[in-house]
């Protein structure tokens, strides 16, 4: 067992480390598409101030696998902020979140187009008082449109921009929807770029502005990137599916399941001569070009692979495959991934201690920075357990200033 990291209950020590350092955030976001965007960001530095709604807080508190109160999916979009519960609904909560907003760098809102400019926290609000804030607005489908005002869930997007089709069953066409929430997901990876794009042009003299990121067209940006051929080439003659990897499946051996992908020629052929396939001098499959154009020869091929994988390990069929450089892996669990030899020699995960829900087991942040290391957030917060160290710093900024804000 690897020696744990214990955490302190204490606020998070922040711009300390990472590229981030230094930039002040405020959310205003729930669930994960805002959240996760966010908490990159904090895994790189920057200082996170989330406000919560007193006596609930972030829906996301409550939905999957929780100790004490603490899931694992509100630990995971997060950690190493601090939450401030006030009630933005009442005039105080508001005149709060905009003395945040005074110095912060980014504001980080999800709600729907119109509730934060009802409540005057929208960006005209905000920028009238911090000229260089980066805003950030993240919505299921935009500000304008007729769905503008729709609610959206990460199922709701799936289904709206691709996913539910891409993943459709192949022999009934019933789509089938992503057993993650793979539209908020992509959604803050996407708004995380963004506000690191806004943060790098303001640098140049840009100053503030405003971004607007819809999941519906995040989720639309990263299918057409492989998975809407037909749709980006209006002139293709429709013969090929709009996923160059429709179909694919996983060689099934006798104890397990792994994939295998020939692209290239090298693979392709390497892959045949793995599970010792004849034929392969036949000048109709000499290049991925012929084929293509003779699949009624190349495909066959593979189905030998495929039957003879059934007749052998996992651990043989992976020798065979990586004995000819063919692109392979084996299909693990999430459990299975954390005792895997290369997770382990790469430190892909850490275990540390959360003060409320104890023992965890977390991914290191994704990107590594040979200068400006990121580093694995403090445990996530309990709700408004930051609320009177915040208040107290917003009072001695402001006697600092010699402003007053009342």
């Amino acid at each position: 067992m690897t020696e744990l990291m214990q955490f302190s209950a204490q606020p998070p020590e922040s711009g300390t480390q990472g590229p981030m350092r230094g930039i002040k955030i405020v959310e205003l976001s729930t669930a994960l598409a805002g959240p996760w965007a966010t908490a990159i960001l904090a895994d790189q530095g920057a200082e996170v101030i989330k406000v919560e709604r007193p006596g609930i807080g972030d829906i996301a508190r409550y939905i999957g696998v929780s100790v004490n109160g603490m899931s694992a999916l509100f630990q995971m979009c997060n950690r190493g902020k601090r939450s401030i519960a006030i009630d933005v609904h009442t005039p105080e909560g508001r005149d709060t979140v905009r003395e945040l907003a005074r110095d912060a760098d980014v504001f980080m809102q999800n709600y729907r187009p119109g509730v934060v400019e009802r409540l005057g926290l929208g960006y005209d609000d905000l920028s009238a008082i911090n000229p260089d804030l980066i805003y950030a607005s993240v919505s299921g489908f935009g500000p304008v449109g007729p769905y503008a005002k729709k609610g959206a869930y990460d199922t709701v997007i799936q289904a709206y921009a691709g996913f539910g089709h891409n993943q459709r069953d192949l022999a009934t066409g019933v789509p089938r929807f992503l057993q993650q929430t793979a539209a908020d997901k992509t959604t803050a990876l996407t708004a995380s770029q963004a506000i690191t794009a806004a943060l790098f042009a303001r640098e140049r003299g840009a100053g503030g502005q405003h971004i607007n990121i819809a999941m519906l067209d995040a989720v639309a940006a990263f299918l057409w990137a492989d998975s809407a051929g037909n749709e980006v080439l209006l002139d293709a003659d429709g013969s090929l599916p709009s996923s160059f990897v429709q179909g694919l499946s996983p060689l099934v051996f006798t104890d397990g399941y792994a994939v295998a992908t020939p692209t290239s020629d090298a693979d392709y052929f390497g892959m045949c001569r793995a599970f010792d396939v004849e034929g392969l001098d036949d000048p109709r499959i000499a290049t991925i070009s012929l084929r293509y154009q003779n699949a009624d020869v190349s495909l066959p091929k593979l189905l030998t692979c495929y039957e003879r994988a059934a007749t052998m390990t996992v651990a043989e069929g992976m020798q065979r495959l990586e004995r000819e450089n063919v692109p392979c892996g084996v299909v693990l669990s999430p459990a299975e991934l954390v005792h895997d030899t290369h997770a382990i020699a790469t430190g892909l995960f850490e275990e540390s201690v959360h003060p409320m829900a104890g023992r965890l087991r977390q991914n290191r942040p994704a990107a590594q920075f040979s200068r400006t290391a990121s580093r694995t957030g403090a445990p996530a917060p309990g709700l408004g357990e930051h609320t009177e160290v915040i208040l107290a710093e917003l009072r001695d900024r402001i006697e600092f200033e010699g402003l007053d804000r009342r």
